[in-house]
């Protein structure tokens, strides 16, 4: 039988072993150290994987997965090895609690695997519906619509905007706010097929960034100088004899709504007629796609159901998913109201999030599981070197060398959700299923955080086998102020496989 998890050649392992966590020895780090010697053995420097196949730099030229540009997502390259490697039988079901645009489903049903996933945004909704339909699609039907939007034109008395939210405010040229309303407004009405409408949906939500004044830059949004709030806000600080702002984008000249739908839909179109005749087989799995946070949905799946997991949570580094597709939920009409609930929705990893813990308490009570929230509470508890993370934050917060408490509670709060997370998917696991979760260790005030094996303590609480933590060799870097302050500390990028015996 084929070596599970081959191992591959390491040159040069020392900047990859944290010996120093907290800098200056300011706080308490043997736990973290403990660990570090605990998941050393395991620990796998590659070049199997990189930071294009952790990221969505491989997907922007991959057939079907460009259709979202998701950032955070991961590589179907990177889905496609561990499917491999995890020696599966066809119609096994793989889930993913954490869909984003999707890719572990697709590569799944693809390869002759079921797939189940969860996700809090509406734009996975719509993402995996358009996707899972690429054999449904006229490409006939398809071509009309192409013909059509050459065709519209806008009446010359029609005034509506596409809607805004305090942070998207100003975020398209008036005439594209205008194109962008009224063609939603077309394709609801027209006589297309609910398949095409929905594929309509996701082609124009992929083009808002390129006919925008935005662009996503890590946790915010960065604006193009022309955009009007920016030049209002540059007359404001001038006229206070304040300096000027240093803004550095332009975009250059921005394609209308139409131009660039046009493009989208032909490059989707190529994709849907590449497929449907390379595939003739089409689907013959299927994909249970639940819309809602995984920690509330998962809890109702059945025991022993899962043959594998391949995943991705939002990074604990304070990137807030509700502000980097602001202009993309503003578009599908979420509320302020709506925004600000969907943020404390999600896994927690923003500084604005407020602690789960009573909500899951108040469920798990609510489905008759309190003791199986106990014990997931006493495993969290219990993890000394969380324990010694949440002190050592504490005291820097004290020093005053966090600028926002806020992290304090996410960063419990994180590891708190992934643990009951691990618990239930322990649970729905069948014998023999392997996990895989991609993360970033992070680090705050000068403390390490080694999320890739406190996560896999974690699971390992809970019942889990640790088998292999693939380590990149490109590592991540720091922010400028810890750098200057703290100085530079390589940080680890991971894939953490675990199974369930």
């Amino acid at each position: 039988m084929q070596k599970l998890f081959p191992d591959l050649e390491v040159v040069d392992i020392k900047r990859w072993h944290v010996s120093n966590f907290s800098a200056d020895n300011a706080n308490p780090q043997q736990a973290r150290i403990t660990l570090e010697k605990r998941y050393w053995p395991i620990t796998e420097i590659t070049d199997r994987f990189n930071r294009q196949s952790v990221s969505y730099q491989l997907n922007k030229k991959d057939c079907l997965h460009r259709w979202l540009k998701y950032k955070e997502g991961f590589s179907a390259e990177l889905v496609r090895i561990l499917l491999k490697d995890f020696n599966l039988q066809k119609d096994d079901l793989i889930a993913d609690p954490f869909m984003g645009s999707g890719t572990t489903a697709l590569v799944s049903m693809l390869n002759g695997y079921n797939s189940m996933g969860f996700d809090i945004l509406p734009m996975s909704k719509i993402s995996i519906h358009a996707k899972t339909a690429i054999y449904e699609y006229d490409i006939d039907e398809l071509k009309n619509v192409l013909e059509d939007i050459e065709k519209i034109n806008i009446p010359q008395n029609y005034n509506d905007q596409t809607p805004e939210l305090s942070i998207t405010k100003d975020g398209y040229p008036k005439e594209t706010s205008r194109e962008l309303a009224y063609y939603k407004e077309y394709f609801l009405n027209s006589g297309y097929s609910e398949t095409a409408k929905t594929l309509l949906e996701l082609c124009t939500l992929n083009t808002l960034e390129r006919i925008s004044y935005s662009a996503k830059d890590g946790q915010y949004l960065r604006w193009d100088w022309r955009c009007p709030k920016i030049i209002a806000a540059a007359k404001a600080r001038e006229k206070s004899g304040r300096k000027p702002f240093v803004v550095k984008l332009d975009k250059g000249r921005l394609p209308s709504l139409k131009e660039a739908l046009i493009e989208e839909l032909n490059s989707v179109i190529e994709d849907i007629n590449y497929l449907q005749k390379n595939n003739i087989e089409r689907f013959t799995t299927q994909c249970n796609f639940i819309e809602g946070s995984a920690l509330f949905e998962l809890p109702k799946v059945d025991d022993n159901t899962v043959d594998a997991v391949i995943s991705s949570p939002p990074y604990c580094n304070r990137y807030d998913y509700t502000r980097t597709y602001a202009m993309e939920l503003a578009y599908l009409g979420i509320s302020e109201t709506e925004i600000r609930k969907l943020r404390q929705d999600l896994l927690s990893c923003t500084v604005e999030n407020k602690p789960k813990i009573e909500q899951l308490r108040e469920y798990y009570l609510k489905i008759g599981k309190q003791k199986r929230f106990e014990k997931i509470l006493s495993v969290i508890r219990s993890n000394a070197v969380l324990q010694e993370i949440n002190a050592a934050l504490h005291n820097r917060s004290v020093n005053g060398e966090i600028n926002n408490k806020g992290v304090l509670k996410m960063v419990d709060g994180y590891f708190t959700e992934l643990t009951f997370l691990f618990a239930e998917l322990y649970r729905v696991c069948k014998s023999g299923a392997y996990v895989a979760f991609v993360n970033d260790n992070v680090r705050y005030a000068g403390e390490i955080i080694p999320v890739d094996y406190l996560t896999t303590d974690l699971a390992e609480q809970i019942g889990f086998t640790p088998i292999k933590i693939y380590t990149l060799k490109q590592q991540k870097g720091n922010s400028s102020q810890q750098m200057k302050k703290y100085g530079r500390i390589p940080l680890r990028k991971s894939i953490t496989i675990w199974k369930k015996q």
